[in-house]
């Protein structure tokens, strides 16, 4: 039963997470519920086991259908790599708690932004072309990245946002590249779980299998209806982000 309700999670996780990211919204809270009694380190990495390959397939799905600007995602998918190892390795150091209270503020903030320019992200014209473009995205992967790995709540809506406001993306083309960066921050956090003993590997194939199914289904139906359905999803999801985190911070 317990492998039943985690798996299921799991396939609403990667649906969520391949449109605008958020799906650790989905599958983290129900490993804790199912788990109470495992450490989190175990819990997290088991989410990273089952969302790597969610965030991966998404982002092949989106490469299909959407034109990617590599000479800029890949180098920041690296950079996002390299943030999210040294962020997993600052937590080891000093405590995150802090971010906690200012996260919910942080997240509403985004959310106020999005719904007052209403025209944002409906439209695909990137400001910037060549190494200025490369910069810009390197600095999204390492900034977001170690982020991701030093407390990792909303990694993909900030991904997704910032290539909306800053890049010039729309909410599309966003969403495709931060499953990229995505990839490369979630494979970092997994690698640092894996070698600290941290993953249940008999729960990883089911979890990672449901993640993927969800993925595909996700990024079908965006691709389908495009940058506004994105739009409403992001609203929707960081608005549940605002709600979750801010009761982490205030009310637990």
């Amino acid at each position: 039963m317990e492998l039943i309700i985690v798996t299921l999670a799991s396939l609403l996780a990667g649906f969520v997470d391949s449109i605008v990211g958020g799906g650790g919204l989905v599958l983290v809270p129900a490993l804790f519920a199912v788990f109470p009694n495992t450490h989190p380190a175990t819990l997290f990495g088991i989410n990273k086991s089952a969302s790597v390959w969610g965030t991966a397939t998404a982002a092949w799905q989106y490469s299909r259908r959407v034109e990617m600007r590599w000479t800029a995602l890949l180098p920041a998918a690296a950079a996002g790599f390299i943030g999210s190892f040294a962020g997993a390795w600052l937590v080891t150091v000093i405590s995150a708690d802090y971010l906690r209270k200012l996260l919910p503020f942080i997240l509403a903030a985004v959310l106020a932004y999005t719904l007052a320019r209403k025209d944002m992200g409906r439209v695909h014209a990137p400001r910037f072309a060549g190494r200025t473009e490369t910069l810009a995205a390197g600095t999204i992967g390492l900034l977001i990245g170690f982020y991701d790995g030093f407390f990792g709540p909303g990694t993909g809506s900030f991904f997704v946002f910032l290539f909306v406001r800053w890049l010039g993306y729309d909410f599309l083309n966003a969403s495709a590249s931060a499953k990229l960066l995505n990839t490369a921050t979630n494979l970092a956090a997994l690698i640092l779980f894996a070698v600290k003993g941290h993953v249940w590997w008999h729960y990883a194939l089911a979890l990672a299998i449901a993640n993927v199914i969800g993925s595909v289904l996700g990024t079908r139906m965006a691709l389908k209806h495009g940058a506004g359905f994105v739009r409403g999803v992001f609203v929707f999801v960081v608005s549940a982000l605002i709600l979750k985190t801010g009761y982490d911070a205030f009310f637990r």
